[in-house]
């Protein structure tokens, strides 16, 4: 693939907790320029960054981000206010406690609230895949799979790492057909993006290709 096929699949990103108006703007330039899939901001910028683009490029944000163990009803609220300020794509972070203590039915009904709070709009499912066992990303391609939503996600970026070559082929072999996978912290080059398309990918979230060109 070339350059400009592997920016189509990015999410260019930036989530840094002093992001200012300033920096979420010049994103939204260089998406424009280089026709990301998207930008993927923090919620407080939504609406403004919704009407600075106009549908030129979509808007992805995050909930329960980035620890993830905010309430079910908390992550519903946010995802419909972000939905309600221009949204087209929700990054959720899962409840990893109630993974590590086997609650699979209380997060498979998180992730349906969630998707019933996007209505139409893209849900991708942050697992956080650094602090996880294998058998639980397995357990996890198995719930994601069941809840309608549209990807499933390796990293919030915030953690001790990020997406793995080895977690992406792992995703492919276990999620349904029908759910998406991205790769997501830690993506450093475009060659490092073209190894996770080729291993299963179809998102890459990341700040730092469109840097480098």
């Amino acid at each position: 693939m070339d350059k400009k096929e592997i920016l189509k699949l990015v999410d260019h990103t930036l989530l840094k907790q002093d992001a200012t108006w300033g920096q979420i703007r010049e994103l939204c330039d260089e998406a424009l320029q280089y026709g990301t899939a998207s930008v993927c901001i923090p919620p407080s910028y939504v609406k403004q960054t919704a009407e600075y683009l106009r549908g030129r490029v979509p808007v992805c944000t995050v909930v329960g981000f980035p620890n993830g163990y905010s309430t079910t009803a908390s992550k519903v609220f946010e995802t419909a206010d972000s939905i309600a300020n221009g949204a087209d794509e929700i990054d959720m972070v899962i409840n990893i406690g109630w993974l590590k203590d086997k609650k699979f039915g209380d997060i498979l009904n998180e992730i349906r609230a969630v998707k019933t709070a996007c209505g139409k709009q893209i849900l991708k499912v942050i697992i956080e895949t650094c602090l996880l066992t294998d058998e639980e990303k397995m357990k996890m391609c198995e719930i994601v799979s069941e809840t309608g939503a549209n990807f499933i996600k390796t990293s919030t970026g915030f953690s001790k790492s990020g997406a793995t070559l080895e977690d992406i082929k792992l995703f492919a072999e276990h999620i349904s057909p029908g759910v998406k996978i991205k790769a997501a912290g830690g993506v450093q080059s475009f060659e490092d993006a073209q190894a996770f398309i080729e291993a299963g990918a179809s998102r890459i979230g990341t700040s730092r290709l469109v840097k480098l060109l």
